[in-house]
């Protein structure tokens, strides 16, 4: 009787090693995270509370409020971010719903050319469209042409160059986070509608399309949140009235040496970022940024649902969709991702002649051909540091998200479905938050530990960036691995370290190899974290493409943006054969 007793009082005890033995990979992502990420992100919200005397006031607050000029700037912010996701989202579920009806080889074609530009650095694309929508641009003159806009009017530096800017960067995010969920619906729903007697609109817009609403809105959650930090494409393609915050954040830092205000400021993006996040997570689910499709809630799409049968059976009736054939709409649906592949990869190609260009400025079309640009760009001192300086950086960065990363993405498979989503969340934070409030947060604290100007800080604040990349790419492999392969090499003996290095480890190693290609892509790209810790003298890569901008459009920045496009171009087709060894 005793034993009996004994023995359910036991069982906790035996438990615990095993519950500390599945967090413990995950923690040194935890404590990496809260270190630089949670404890800068709440020095901001400290900083823009109080006052240089420490004592609590909303000061910052009401200057943004009672000047007119933060008033018009927050403003045009949320309205420009809010048009850069509805028009990426409009224009990006065509091709993800096409996307997702082809077959898997087919997908990966055209993904490659929609990865290539959305992986390419913002300046190299923002610079392309400052050549084509300037004055003389070539798009600027066709429309001159077309009469679209008057003769003496200008595409850029205007709201529409601005747009053009931003949707070009943010559409193949929207259509990459749009496609996971589309491809877990299942068609024979529709097609059951279809045996039914409703015709192919009726189909869509009453089965495809909310089914397919999780995509969408977490499309337009992410790109809308991005957007809110962006500051290289208002800066170099609208005119003062359409800046926008960041732009704001970095003249307090950089200008007027305000870090108050610009923590003020920070801490209005990042509140604005916490309420859309939480909205989405409360309607649509967290599940569907992992490429998930949500589960559905008790009372949504009670009214949405009425309204999306009658718009369906409108366009039925209206379109003569019912009768044409399968192959006429692929057709349509080919031919309008075609065009917008086209427009995604029209400024990167026409960056790349002028860098070949005989004569001392840029022009349009260059006369060709020489190399001297190129010869410049690697003989330069300047560039050549700032070069190996974003290479260095970048590996180090890789090497240590992946193993950060690496240890988050185990943790999250083997701990109890309660704990998954909460952590899932502290993983991908860096995501939604939005890059400038980091970039502030770390300032702050490295400001005090001596690390601003230094590589270690560099790396630290790239691999904050670069973790959630990583672990969302290891866990879409992780939740696809068979385990009882692990259970294999555990029933012979196997320690958990000789597990990993001989199971895990080789058969995931294709995973890791793109994921180490995803962190290395964010850090070689990011503008934001080096502006602020990379100190005045030595700079990154696209910390000197930006100074140089601004400065003057030469023909040797055409020579640094064509080599990244060269860069990008590499390891896209490197992705795409880890990609095809993980199948």
């Amino acid at each position: 009787m005793w034993l009996v007793q004994r023995l359910p009082q036991a069982g906790p005890r035996i438990a615990w090693p095993r519950q500390l033995a599945r967090w413990l990979p995950a923690l040194p992502a935890l404590l990496f995270l809260a270190v630089f990420f949670i404890v800068p992100v709440v020095e901001i919200l400290q900083g823009g509370l109080y006052d240089a005397d420490g004592v609590l006031s909303v000061a910052q607050f009401a200057r943004m409020t009672h000047t007119a000029v933060y008033v018009k700037v927050l403003a045009s912010t949320f309205w420009i971010a809010f048009l850069t996701a509805g028009l990426s989202v409009l224009l990006g579920y065509p091709v993800a719903y096409l996307l997702a009806r082809l077959s898997a080889r087919s997908r990966e074609r055209w993904l490659l050319w929609i990865v290539l530009p959305f992986w390419t650095s913002y300046l190299v694309k923002t610079y392309a469209w400052m050549l084509l929508l300037s004055k003389t641009g070539l798009l600027t003159v066709v429309a001159a042409h077309l009469g679209l806009i008057d003769s003496a009017g200008t595409l850029a530096p205007s709201l529409t160059g601005v747009l053009i800017g931003m949707v070009h960067a943010m559409l193949p995010l929207a259509v990459m986070t749009m496609l996971p969920i589309m491809r877990g619906i299942n068609m024979q729903l529709v097609q059951a509608a279809q045996t039914l007697g409703a015709d192919r609109a009726t189909g869509f817009f009453t089965i495809f399309l909310p089914l397919s609403g999780a995509g969408a809105a977490a499309a337009g959650l992410l790109v809308f949140i991005t957007s809110l930090g962006f500051f290289i494409v208002p800066a170099l393609l609208g005119s003062p009235r359409e800046s926008m915050v960041a732009q704001l954040v970095i003249s307090s830092v950089l200008d007027l040496f305000d870090l108050r205000f610009a923590g003020a400021l920070s801490t209005v993006l990042l509140l604005c970022s916490m309420i859309v996040f939480f909205v989405y997570d409360r309607v649509v689910g967290l599940s569907s940024l992992a490429g998930e499709a949500p589960e559905r809630r008790a009372g949504t799409g009670g009214r949405t649902l009425p309204m999306l049968i009658a718009v369906g059976r409108l366009a039925g009736k209206l379109s003569l969709a019912g009768g044409r054939s399968r192959a006429a709409g692929g057709f349509g649906l080919k031919a309008y991702t075609g065009a917008v592949v086209f427009a995604l990869v029209l400024p990167i190609a026409f960056v790349v002649p002028l860098a070949f260009t005989k004569q001392s400025f840029v022009a349009f079309p260059p006369q060709l051909f020489t190399l001297k640009w190129f010869v410049s760009f690697i003989e330069s001192s300047v560039w050549q540091a700032a070069l190996l300086r974003s290479l260095g950086v970048g590996f180090a960065t890789a090497a240590l998200a992946l193993v950060l990363g690496f240890g988050a993405s185990l943790a999250l498979v083997r701990l109890p479905s309660r704990w998954r989503k909460p952590l899932f969340a502290m993983f991908i934070a860096p995501l939604i938050v939005p890059r400038i409030v980091i970039a502030v947060g770390l300032l702050y604290l490295f400001a005090r530990w001596g690390l601003a100007g230094t590589n270690a800080g560099l790396v630290i604040g790239h691999t904050v960036l670069a973790i959630p990349y990583v672990v969302v790419t290891l866990s879409a492999s992780f939740k696809r691995f068979d385990w009882r392969l692990d259970d294999a090499a555990k029933m012979l003996g196997a320690s958990a370290f000789t597990r990993v290095r001989t199971v895990l480890l080789p058969l995931l190693a294709a995973s890791l190899g793109s994921a180490f290609l995803f962190a290395f892509i964010v850090s070689f790209d990011d503008l934001t974290i080096a502006i602020f810790v990379s100190g005045g003298i030595n700079t990154t890569l696209p910390k000197q493409m930006w100074d140089d901008i601004q400065l003057a459009v030469t023909p040797t920045l055409a020579a640094v943006a064509t080599s990244l496009v060269f860069l990008m171009v590499f390891i896209v087709w490197l992705s795409s054969i880890f990609k095809r060894k993980r199948y």
